[in-house]
């Protein structure tokens, strides 16, 4: 565990995450997203993103988790929306077939157009779900970590602490680290 390996500790190689080479351009793009915003911990996950990097402290994961949750719960609407268009598309389709068989086509060559855009909206909430438990998880590490630290630094309370943590890791012995 070298500190050449990583120059920034509250950074890692994003590429060490298990992300697809798509899902790891959502990230970044979703680091730059965050950044726009202007805080200091924005602009200090753009430049981790620019070098590859993602940030691990709490505030830049929430941050970045709170986006992703913005962009699904756009592209959730947007998949209920072309849902809706679908049905009526499929409904439209079957009044017509009978009278109207160049409309029918033109409804049908839709509805593939529709189909289409549901399957990429689908694959990209599905990845933009995976990149976000991950955030979430490394979020929930970092903000451990940070708990653990501050009790550190309380004294007294470590044994009480060390009990509820093999408790809640099931006897498992050891520290988890990430």
């Amino acid at each position: 565990m070298s500190s050449s390996q990583q120059p920034d500790p509250n950074a890692i190689p994003d590429t060490q995450l298990g992300l697809t080479e798509d899902e790891i351009e959502i990230l970044r793009h979703g680091q730059q997203a965050v950044a726009a915003a202007g805080s200091s911990s924005s602009r200090a996950a753009s430049r981790a993103s620019s070098q590859g990097m993602l940030m691990m402290d709490s505030s830049s994961l929430s941050a970045l988790g709170r986006h992703f949750d913005r962009v699904m719960q756009h592209i959730q609407q947007r998949l209920e929306y072309l849902m809706e268009q679908s049905q009526i598309v499929t409904l439209s389709v079957y009044d017509q077939s009978g009278q109207l068989i160049d409309n029918a086509d033109a409804e049908i060559a839709r509805y593939h157009d529709i189909m289409a855009q549901i399957d990429e909206l689908e694959l990209d909430f599905d990845r933009i779900r995976h990149i976000r438990d991950i955030v979430r998880d490394y979020r929930r590490r970092a903000e451990e970590l940070e708990r653990e630290l501050d009790r550190s630094g309380g004294g007294g309370s470590s044994r009480r602490d060390r009990g509820h943590r093999s408790h809640r890791s099931h006897g498992s012995s050891g520290r988890h680290r990430t």
